[in-house]
């Protein structure tokens, strides 16, 4: 049994997608299926979720072609998550049409043996106590990065400053980190949350790529900029994947690092974004990644 280095928790789903691309039914989809993939490019990585006796057998061979260690998904009696929802013709605004939690509502998750002493670990957006419950599993992990919305900001408050106060990353968008601190400045309202507890803080904003903000020091991580968004789906889930995977087998816990990891994230959530669903991690390589990666360096360096 090989060494997992990165544990990764969150949501399967079966999600239903339109675009002004087209339409798809049934998908693959939920935070740890994009995650994953993406983590297991570069790190021994494994899974924590639930699925019904309804989940394809396809996708667990496409989990398995990935090279990601699913003893900890869980197959549970009832049917699986399922999303459903349309963008609008900009591809960033999209509206739900139907969300149906099915054995994702029971979802409290125990941890294999040989994922309790991973170094590295990525929260996704769960609700907080059920990211704590995992967390008192762990053993003394190096890293943990956690994904947070508006509604727990809203139903969870005390679990996810308690959840902050064990988070070495905290990652939520611009409208979250000012709902969370109810400070308008972006900078202001990362000091906040930087005091709070977490270490580094990571602002999402879509499109636009990603501010990274540290106790001294700011960085603007720009999204890598493709021809054509098929499906923006998953692309936060993949760029955390990404990130957290090239981290833990980068060499160490230091800013340069952290740096060229988030690079990488955004450069895997580029080529998710092309195609629909978790296509476009169905043939991605590190050398892929590698390429596009020099050529982002190119277009956002300045001297």
């Amino acid at each position: 049994m090989k060494n997992i280095m990165v544990v990764i928790v969150g949501s399967v789903a079966l999600d239903s997608v339109k675009t002004k691309f087209g339409s798809r039914r049934g998908m693959l989809g939920g935070s740890v299926s994009y995650a994953c993939p993406a983590s297991s490019l570069y790190a021994p990585t494994g899974m924590v979720g639930v699925v019904g006796s309804d989940f394809p057998a396809k996708y667990i061979k496409f989990y398995r072609r990935k090279k990601v260690d699913i003893s900890g998904l869980l197959v549970a009696e009832g049917k699986t998550f399922r999303w459903s929802g349309e963008y609008e013709s900009d591809m960033i605004n999209r509206r739900t049409i139907s969300t149906e939690l099915n054995v994702f509502a029971g979802f409290k998750p125990n941890l294999p043996e040989h994922y309790k002493g991973a170094p590295y670990v990525l929260l996704g957006n769960i609700s907080p106590a059920l990211q704590l419950h995992v967390l008192k599993q762990m053993k003394n992990p190096l890293f943990v990065m956690a994904d947070t919305v508006d509604l727990w900001i809203r139903t969870e408050y005390t679990n996810l400053v308690n959840l902050m106060k064990k988070t070495t990353m905290l990652a939520l968008n611009d409208s979250e980190a000012r709902e969370l601190t109810g400070k308008h400045d972006l900078r202001q309202s990362a000091d906040a949350i930087l005091r709070m507890g977490p270490k580094y803080v990571v602002i999402k904003k879509g499109e636009h790529g990603s501010i990274l903000f540290c106790k001294n020091r700011i960085f603007i991580i720009p999204a890598y900029p493709v021809l054509e968004v098929a499906d923006p789906t998953g692309a936060g889930d993949s760029f955390a994947g990404g990130f957290i995977g090239h981290l833990a087998m980068s060499g160490g816990i230091n800013e340069k690092n952290i740096l060229e990891s988030m690079l990488i994230g955004s450069v895997i959530a580029s080529f998710v974004v092309e195609e629909f669903g978790v296509n476009g991690l169905e043939r991605l390589t590190k050398e892929k990644v590698a390429l596009r990666l020099n050529k982002f360096k190119k277009m956002i360096k300045v001297f």
